[in-house]
């Protein structure tokens, strides 16, 4: 798992965080396209898993300053703003208003800017909240009953820019918060 993150911000406002420097280069190319006087200091910095998860306990969606389309930019707001559990990429697209753009909205998923404080990470598959849903029914009757974590292990919760077990740790940790 991704035990250190780069944190890119502008004039103090999170533009990104990433576990590499592409996220930064982009938005340097971005950056590079506005007028000198809109932007004053461009920084980056590292901090741990942990102090990614106490970050998030408290950032606002005024805080970031984000580059994208305007259906990127609901997109991520929808997620940011999404409580703690699990949605398919058609959940997301019907709570964007937009129920039949299942590919766009996994579009802006895929290249959300910001790791763990937009929780794109908490979209899985239709098909592994089926098999959920199906596992949940069966474990009501077991020690399991009123815990999803146990499902991480049994379903594929899809691709994720840092790999499918930094993904499965990730939710692992925002379900616990």
């Amino acid at each position: 798992m991704v035990t250190e993150w780069i944190v890119t911000e502008i004039d103090g406002r999170i533009a990104s965080v990433s576990a590499d420097y592409g996220h930064f280069a982009q938005i340097a190319a971005r950056v590079a396209q506005l007028p000198p006087a809109s932007v004053g200091t461009v920084s980056t910095h590292k901090i741990t898993t942990e102090e990614l998860v106490a970050l998030s306990g408290h950032v606002q969606w005024e805080d970031f300053r984000l580059f994208g389309t305007k259906f990127q930019l609901r997109v991520w707001e929808t997620l940011f703003r999404l409580e703690p559990r699990l949605y398919s990429y058609t959940d997301l697209a019907a709570l964007c208003d937009n129920p039949q753009g299942v590919r766009p909205v996994a579009h802006a998923v895929a290249i959300n800017p910001v790791a763990y404080l937009i929780p794109c990470h908490l979209i899985v598959p239709k098909e592994s909240m089926d098999k959920a849903k199906d596992i949940r029914a069966t474990a009501q009757s077991t020690l399991f009953k009123g815990s999803d974590l146990y499902l991480l292990d049994s379903i594929d919760v899809g691709e994720y820019a840092y790999g499918a077990e930094t993904k499965r740790e990730l939710i692992k940790i925002h379900l616990k918060h």
